[in-house]
């Protein structure tokens, strides 16, 4: 599945998105509905000061006492007190106000993070998983984004949502009360204004969910674009390709700009048509209210909280429109981590299968054919048996699928008709796992893990002894360069092992197959890319490896070859011949006489 082909289909289905993150969120539901029954009265406060501008205006500016009944008994607060009290009154509030603020926005982002690293954690889990062919698919970009980018915009940015979503409309709520308690009729104005401020979120919807995606795909090319930089960055400088790289991430970042500008010419009149809206309602307003104070149905005091009402309204309001956009582009980015939570590898354990524990007949290819597309087959009707503790070369031409075939054994892929057996049993009936910890692979080349040394080769057999670690360290021959390194096994590798030469890193690998000690080793063009001296302590370190052990090895070196106990000869996907070196030079016009006069006749001549 190629990631960047989604498009959260499932974006507007919000009771669906909300019951698949419930359970992300159900461990820290305390805390989440502590935080937001904080925001409730965070936001109802926002109406004190409107509140308090009435008698304000009314007693203390016009002087007058305050005289009210309550329970029977009438009380007086003199205009003199409530001159001193109200503005301390308001303070007294904004404190409080200040202090749950400060307590809602810590619950938020503790709660927002945990979530988030629970998503996080169980994506990635989902992602080591995978099959090989979705690595193959999607690029590194896409993969980041997808997996660290979307989790963080839909987890977190949730709860914080929510979050200003009640601080807003409780906010509103306690500003439209104010309204009531100043002039119903005028309150009225007001909340047809705040309805109709809404309608431009509900047109914008599917564009921001269009944009999203469009920004989810130019954010993972650009970060490929960093990845392959920093990986390339040897071959960018050989071949002067600064200036390339430059001009694809200058594309990318505009392209990333026209998109979001193409957003924001489609969205960005949400504001000023809200502001428009909110300017006539007020000026329904005033004209209406002057209209209320000279014919006596209102005080200049109520109007004055009213209007101020009126004015502190349109903050909420325009929060509402914006977290309710953000909120669209939350669950567009709900949808797609869905989609990932939905994924399944093509490869896994059947029901009932059986574990592997050794080889004790052979390795059967039969009737094997293999296409990565569907459409082109890369094997095709490759039949080989392998006895026990046997040695096999693969040779052929480049392209031919030598790696394709050696990858089929440890279900990297599967075959697309026909079968591989380990004594008699289909490989699909094992469990993987097992599978996989019964054959050892050392590659061209080996890909280490940022650690040390010792953390490298034990990834090979975790449970491995002291004296089984060293025993490894002797058979790659590792010892003199270790003791040459100033913290020894110790020593922190730098990213992929880049501060090693490449036969001091192939070495490490052979070290952690060796510890793995498996009764199955692959050896795909383990000394290729290898000059002569560090080839030749390669090979003593592997010819130690595959002692004892059935070998599948690709091969082009003639020594390698001429030590195999067969050799394999593969030709566009077809086992073409089979036999050992002397065998097969006796076939006039051979493949692999051919491949011997072409490849192989100027090593031997040259030892």
């Amino acid at each position: 599945m190629k990631l960047s082909n989604t498009t959260a289909q499932n974006a507007f289905k919000y009771n669906w998105l909300l019951s698949r993150i419930f359970p992300y969120l159900k461990p820290f539901l305390g805390r989440i509905i502590l935080g937001f029954l904080i925001a409730i009265p965070v936001g109802l406060l926002d109406g004190v000061v409107a509140f308090f501008l009435k008698p304000y205006m009314d007693y203390v500016v016009g002087q007058k006492d305050l005289v009210f009944t309550l329970l029977n008994h009438t009380y007086t607060l003199s205009f003199s007190l409530m001159a001193v009290s109200i503005p301390f009154a308001v303070i007294a509030f904004a404190i409080v106000q200040g202090v749950l603020r400060y307590l809602n926005e810590y619950l938020t982002d503790w709660t927002s993070q945990k979530i988030t690293n629970t998503i996080k954690i169980e994506l990635f889990n989902k992602l080591v998983y995978m099959d090989t062919s979705f690595y193959d698919e999607n690029s590194s970009g896409a993969i980041i984004t997808r997996y660290l980018t979307d989790s963080d915009t839909a987890s977190s940015g949730l709860v914080n949502n929510i979050k200003s979503f009640l601080t807003s409309i409780f906010g509103a709520i306690s500003l439209i009360f104010v309204m009531l308690y100043s002039s119903w009729k005028l309150a009225i104005i007001g909340v047809c204004v705040l309805c109709i401020a809404f309608i431009p979120v509900a047109l914008i919807r599917k564009r921001i969910k269009s944009t999203s995606n469009k920004n989810m795909i130019i954010g993972g090319n650009i970060t490929t674009n960093f990845n392959e930089t920093y990986s390339g960055n040897k071959v960018m400088r050989a071949y002067c390709l600064e200036e390339r790289q430059k001009n694809i991430f200058k594309d990318q970042i505009w392209k990333a700009f026209n998109n979001n500008m193409a957003l924001v010419k489609r969205a960005g009149w949400m504001s000023p048509i809200m502001y428009l809206i909110a300017s006539c309602g007020i000026a329904i307003v005033l004209g209406y209210g002057t209209h209320l104070i000279t014919s006596g149905y209102m005080t200049a005091g109520s109007f004055a909280s009213f209007v101020t009402s009126l004015l502190l309204l349109y903050k909420p309001v325009k929060t509402l429109g914006n977290t309710l956009t953000g909120l669209q582009s939350i669950f567009v980015a709900m949808g797609r981590i869905f989609e990932l939570f939905d994924l399944e590898p093509n490869i896994k354990d059947k029901e009932n299968a059986s574990e592997l524990t050794d080889i004790t007949d052979s390795i059967e290819f039969k009737h094997v054919y293999f296409s990565y597309d569907g459409e082109h087959s890369v094997i095709n009707n490759f039949n080989l048996k392998i006895n026990k503790n046997e040695t096999i070369a693969i040779v052929g031409n480049s392209g031919g699928g030598k790696s394709t075939l050696v990858n089929l054994l440890p279900r990297f892929y599967d075959v697309t008709d026909g079968s591989i057996t380990i004594d008699g049993t289909d490989l699909k009936n094992y469990k993987i796992k097992s599978l996989r910890q019964n054959i050892a692979m050392v590659f061209q080349d080996n890909f280490l893990f940022s650690g040390t040394i010792r953390e490298n080769i034990l990834m090979g057999n975790y449970n491995a002894t002291d004296n089984e670690l060293y025993q490894a360290i002797e058979s790659a021959h590792l010892e003199e360069m270790i003791s040459e390194l100033p913290n020894g096994l110790d020593t922190l590798l730098g990213e992929r092992g880049v501060t090693l030469s490449g036969g001091q890193r192939q070495r490490v690998a052979i070290a952690r197959a060796m510890i793995k000690n498996t009764p199955i080793v692959i050896l795909d063009e383990a000394t290729s890319a290898l000059d002569n001296k560090s080839e030749a302590v390669v090979q003593k370190a592997l010819d130690n490896l595959i002692k004892n052990k059935t070998v599948l090895v690709i091969a082009h070196r003639l020594s390698t070859i001429k030590n195999a106990d067969r050799i394999a000869v593969i030709n566009n996907g077809e086992l073409v011949e089979l036999g050992t070196h002397d065998q097969l030079m006796t076939i006039n016009n051979g493949h692999y006489k051919t491949l011997y006069n072409m490849q192989f006749k100027k090593q031997e001549i040259a030892v």
